[in-house]
């Protein structure tokens, strides 16, 4: 016969033994991982931070490129709407006209035309009359063919204006997520400087800090020549900003990012140029390294989301990244993709 007696229940001291044995391993695997994950030193956290910099500088262009984009619409959507409303005026003013004319026939014509010529104690008035009457429908008609030519008009445009609204709160919604991504890659680069001692980010700040003392003052130039007097009094401008922070999405006079500083400093020269780095690459003739000349531009990396200004003798001056200040630095440092000379 089977038995049915319960199984026996582990003790107390059985089971205070197995948590105590599981709570040690739990110990020894985080104490494993943290060795597995030992603390960036500062030099990976300097790597990181200038690549988190770097990417944030690529999607400043494109936050400044969406934000042109937005300006843009804006303007034509008011040009439009403006259009619009002149537009509708006239249209009713062009129905007040043809609601006088048929006023006017409807008093003149209101009895049969032969029975008119019947009574007419003078015929050749009644004549002449019969004839502005005619010339009266004639420009009826062409009135007509005006304001449904002007309906149509009119509905494009509107059409037009809706289509622009629609693109430009795309464009707003575009500029909101850019934005968040910029303030992600900076947010993501301060919580690792975060990460080091106060005694690491003190040593790396004055570190930058000598770079951009000495890019600025020991930096040999040459004597090359400007290839026009714009692109010399633009290059003139720019060393003026020499120290300035630069700021995602600033365009001076206080403080940059790098195509803000190049559009800043032709600007001062008398010539617009587009608001991002990408836009200013087709704003003048594409030049090669050896042709560069003061004051020339100058794209870096493939997309070409950093712009600066040809310096001399292998150097350029640019607003370089978060944390920097505008700068003589070596064109070297960078990946040279082409020369723009603005005529």
């Amino acid at each position: 016969m089977a038995s049915h007696r319960r199984p026996k229940q582990p003790s107390r001291t059985r089971r205070v033994s197995v948590l105590t044995a599981t709570a040690a391993a739990a110990v020894a695997l985080t104490t494993q991982a943290a060795q597995a994950e030992p603390k960036a030193s500062e030099k990976e956290v300097k790597e990181k931070v200038d690549k988190l910099y770097e990417d944030a500088e690529a999607a400043t262009e494109k936050f400044n490129g969406a934000k042109e984009k937005q300006s843009k619409l804006n303007k034509e959507v008011g040009n439009l709407q403006d259009s619009v409303a002149r537009g509708q005026d006239d249209l009713n003013d062009m129905r007040n006209g043809l609601g006088s004319m048929a006023t006017a026939q409807y008093r003149t014509g209101g009895v049969d035309p032969s029975v008119q010529l019947f009574l007419s104690s003078d015929p050749d008035s009644y004549l002449d009359k019969a004839s502005t009457l005619d010339q009266l429908s004639t420009k009826q008609a062409e009135a007509l063919k005006k304001i449904q030519s002007k309906q149509r008009n009119l509905a494009q445009q509107r059409k037009e204006a809706a289509d622009k609204l629609d693109d430009l709160a795309d464009t707003r919604k575009e500029l909101g997520e850019k934005k968040k991504k910029i303030q992600g890659k900076l947010s993501d680069a301060r919580s690792l400087l975060n990460s080091l001692t106060a005694d690491e980010r003190a040593k790396l700040a004055a570190e930058q800090a000598r770079a951009d003392r000495a890019a600025s003052s020991r930096a040999d130039l040459g004597g090359d020549a400007s290839a026009s007097q714009r692109a010399g009094a633009a290059f003139s401008a720019a060393k003026t900003k020499i120290g300035s922070p630069y700021v995602w999405g600033a365009t001076g006079p206080s403080s940059f990012d790098c195509s803000g500083l190049t559009s800043w400093a032709y600007n001062q020269a008398g010539v617009s140029l587009p608001r991002t780095s990408q836009a200013q690459a087709n704003a003048g003739t594409r030049i090669g390294k050896g042709q560069l000349a003061p004051g020339d531009l100058v794209l870096f990396y493939n997309d070409l989301h950093h712009i600066g200004l040809y310096a001399g003798n292998g150097q350029i001056l640019h607003a370089p990244k978060p944390g920097a200040n505008v700068r003589f630095e070596s064109i070297n440092n960078m990946p040279f993709m082409f020369g723009v000379r603005i005529g």
